[in-house]
């Protein structure tokens, strides 16, 4: 009796642990507020539970930031028509729809991204980007 109320209660416990580590994206970004960002790839990560791309772009002043992209999961942009490919450093993309980080960093979620050959591809979550 004793070994099933412990292993019920890791159960329960590791189960609470996994909820409270996926967290929606209007906590970190600001999904009330979309922005427009143009720039060249500077990296892709994808991997699970989110792709990350980075976007350097350029300023009127002429000054560089490196913006990190957080987009979907790697099985929803493949299902959306993303490959790995599809986005490589050098790329010169645009970026609109985007919702910034609600602390004022270089960070991003979500949006529609405009690929070097012109094709666009949704890179958010349905929840959260209209």
């Amino acid at each position: 009796m004793k070994r099933l109320v412990l292993g019920v209660s890791l159960a329960v416990l590791v189960s609470a642990v996994s909820a409270l580590a996926h967290h929606s994206a209007s906590a970190a970004y600001n999904t009330d507020n979309k922005i427009t960002l143009h720039g060249t790839i500077t990296k892709v990560e994808w991997k699970n539970p989110h792709v990350f791309y980075y976007i350097d772009v350029t300023d009127p002043s002429g000054m560089v930031t490196n913006w990190a992209i957080e987009a979907s999961t790697p099985n929803q942009l493949y299902r959306g028509g993303w490959r790995k490919d599809d986005v490589k450093s050098g790329d010169v993309v645009t970026l609109t729809g985007s919702s910034p980080a609600r602390n004022g960093s270089s960070h991003a979620y979500g949006g529609t991204l405009t690929l070097a050959d012109g094709r666009k591809v949704f890179s958010g979550s349905a929840a959260t980007d209209n």
